[in-house]
C-alpha cells in the first residue's frame, strides 16, 4: 500500500495517539542524535514486535531541521517522515508524508514525536508518541491491542538507545563499546 499524505484517502476513524515514557541515565544532549536514527537500533525486537510489525532496516537522508525528510526502510517497504517541529535536545515532531509499508490490519501511520526533559540528577525523561489511523473494527477490541503494541515498540526503541553505550536507569544493560551512531555508521558501510 503506497499512500502519499497529500493524496491519502479520507478515513472515517479519528487519529489515535499512543505515548510512552521512560527515564534514561544520560542527559538529553547524549541521547538526541540516537533518537533521530531509531530505525537502525542494533538490538533485535522482541518476538511480539517481530510477529506484528515490519522489521526496520535503516534510515536514509536523515536530517535534523524542520522540513528535512527521512526515508525509513523496512523489510516490507518504507515510509517517509518529515520533521515539522524541532527544539534541539528537547522536542521533535514529525509527520509521515508517504507510506509504502505493509502494516498488519488497516493502519496508516500519520506521525510521532519525542519529548526530552532533563532531570536534576542528570538523567532524561523521554516521551515517545506515535500517531496513527486505524480502520480495524470493533475499535473497543482493537485499540487496547494496538496501544500495547505501540508501547512495546516505544520501550524497545528507547531501551535500545539507553543500552547503546549507556545503561538504562534502574536496570543494568548490555553496554556496547561504542555509541549507537558509530555502530550504525559501521553497519551501513
Amino acid at each position: 500500500m503506497r499512500v502519499r499524505a497529500d493524496r491519502a484517502p479520507r478515513v472515517s476513524s479519528d487519529p489515535v495517539s499512543v505515548k510512552t515514557e521512560i527515564v534514561l541515565a544520560h542527559p538529553p544532549e547524549k541521547l538526541w542524535n540516537d533518537l533521530m536514527f531509531y530505525e537502525q537500533v542494533p538490538d533485535p525486537p522482541p518476538l511480539l514486535l517481530r510477529l506484528l510489525l515490519p522489521a526496520p532496516e535503516r534510515a536514509e537522508r536523515c536530517g535534523s531541521d524542520v522540513g528535512d525528510e527521512t526515508r525509513c526502510v523496512y523489510k516490507t517497504g518504507y515510509l517517509i517522515k518529515r520533521l515539522v517541529e524541532v527544539d534541539r535536545e528537547r522536542y521533535c515532531r514529525f509527520d509521515v508524508v508517504e507510506q509504502a509499508l505493509k502494516m498488519p490490519g488497516k493502519i496508516r501511520l500519520i506521525g510521532g514525536s519525542y519529548t526530552l526533559r532533563a532531570l536534576s540528577d542528570g538523567a532524561t525523561r523521554i516521551q515517545a508518541e506515535t500517531r496513527y489511523v486505524s480502520l480495524r473494527r470493533p475499535s473497543w477490541l482493537w485499540r487496547p491491542i494496538e496501544a500495547a503494541v505501540c508501547h512495546a515498540f516505544h520501550r524497545h526503541i528507547l531501551a535500545a538507545i539507553g543500552r547503546a553505550g549507556r545503561t538504562e536507569r534502574g536496570r543494568s544493560g548490555a553496554a556496547a563499546s561504542q555509541p549507537l551512531r558509530q555502530n550504525l555508521a559501521a553497519r551501513n558501510r
